[in-house]
């Protein structure tokens, strides 16, 4: 028999509210306003002002009297124009061309970038006779070579990428996709640019391009700010209950493209804030803290933060619920730390298999992929819930508040109340 009391009391629904709600708040944050709450024009502190403000207005409590826990990292950003042309044609950023997040400044009107070929892969001699050709027709920083990794697969494209990165030490690299691209945020700076470019964007059939191109590149030191509120327990209680979201994104590559980041974590954000929202009204049996993180698409940096410097003892955390990609839903949810924790996972199905409030309930092992990790590595009990759908973009300029249905936002609200209640009873 579980330890869990099974004494499930469910909460009758509770309104179709949040959700229209949580639409306004996603659609804010995805604004041009906050800059993909990266680090190009102080779009996560608008960001983190923006969540502070809205917790206090709700009449959330902060520890030490201050919402705000500040730490610094690096991080290399791209705060002025980007351009890129090929042959004279110029490419739109985010779209057509968009620069490896640890590219370092770079301008040139006239790189020659050669294409590597399939034969060229596996014939070093003819690879090597290439590249002192090529070499001789200018300065290193002149020359380039392009891989088009959409025409490789299997052992072929894995050989490809080896001798991209391998070229990459010494001399630009372009790489050519049909598929859309992601993007990422990066804490060094590279020596030589890397750039990837739909193929569609210049004549593929070509053997070699000219680029022009401009980046400039800043490698900073950078304050970012977890945003943390709680509500009071009924009574007095030392045990804590965390529903937890990163609001971070990638930000801007250059002024002309900004990732905005509506899946990924606006929903999630939005959702933690709804959370917030519903306690205030209604007080649990243990203390529920609300953990907005900074920083974790640069590497769970806000999360390992906070666990290494707590504000409250961590084996204190009853449990903590980890809010990522929450626009969907269509297709269910997929909980990860499931097979870790499964008597907790089993609270969760049960409640869904009585209230149908969502289609599926997957389960995943443990995974280093959002804030839940390093709680978790430290010994507090924690799920990361994502929800799954038919829309797909991440990590690019496509991640709008347009492309989000919200179709489940309100059934995981609901169910995630459910699941506190019950939690609560643990001890």
């Amino acid at each position: 028999m579980h330890k869990f009391v099974f004494l499930l009391v469910f909460i009758p629904l509770l309104g179709f509210g949040q959700v229209e709600q949580g639409r306004l708040t996603v659609e804010k944050l995805c604004s041009p306003a906050f800059h993909g709450r990266g680090y190009v024009n102080g779009g996560d502190s608008i960001a983190a002002n923006f969540i502070a403000g809205e917790f206090e207005k709700m009449g959330c409590k902060f520890f030490k009297n201050s919402p705000y826990q500040p730490f610094q990292f690096n991080v290399n950003t791209f705060p002025n124009r980007m351009f890129c042309s090929v042959n004279g044609k110029v490419l739109v950023p985010g779209k057509e061309f968009v620069v490896d997040p640890s590219c370092p400044s770079f301008f040139t009107d006239s790189l020659k970038i050669y294409r590597i070929s399939t034969e060229e892969i596996f014939n070093g001699k003819k690879l090597k006779n290439k590249i002192s050709q090529a070499a001789m027709s200018g300065s290193k920083t002149g020359i380039g070579f392009a891989f088009h990794f959409s025409l490789w697969k299997g052992d072929t494209l894995k050989k490809a990428k080896e001798l991209a990165n391998t070229l990459g030490q010494s001399m630009p690299v372009v790489e050519l996709f049909d598929t859309k691209f992601t993007w990422s945020v990066s804490q060094e700076q590279s020596r030589f640019p890397l750039l990837q470019v739909q193929s569609s964007a210049l004549d593929a059939s070509m053997d070699e391009w000219i680029f022009s191109i401009r980046v400039d590149a800043k490698l900073v030191n950078h304050t970012a700010r977890n945003v943390i509120a709680y509500v009071p327990a009924k009574k007095k209680s030392r045990k804590y209950f965390v529903f937890s979201a990163h609001y971070d994104h990638l930000g801007q590559m250059g002024q002309e493209a900004y990732f905005p980041g509506g899946n990924d974590n606006a929903s999630g954000t939005a959702l933690l804030l709804e959370m917030a929202r519903y306690y205030v009204n209604n007080p649990a049996e243990v203390n529920i803290v609300f953990m907005a993180f900074a920083g974790e698409e640069v590497g769970l940096l806000g999360s390992r933060y906070y666990t290494d410097n707590p504000i409250f003892p961590l084996k204190e955390i009853q449990f903590l619920f980890n809010l990522d990609i929450m626009g969907s839903g269509e297709e269910g949810v997929t909980v990860v730390n499931a097979t870790v924790f499964p008597e907790q996972f089993e609270v969760l199905k049960s409640i869904n298999d009585k209230q149908q409030f969502l289609p599926k309930i997957g389960s995943r092992g443990p995974a280093a992929n959002s804030d839940h990790y390093f709680f978790t590595q430290k010994g507090v009990p924690a799920f990361f819930m994502y929800t799954m759908g038919p829309n797909k973009h991440y990590h690019d300029v496509y991640d709008t508040y347009e492309e989000l249905s919200f179709n489940k936002f309100n059934s995981i609200y609901q169910l995630l109340i459910d699941f506190e209640k019950v939690v609560a009873w643990k001890r």
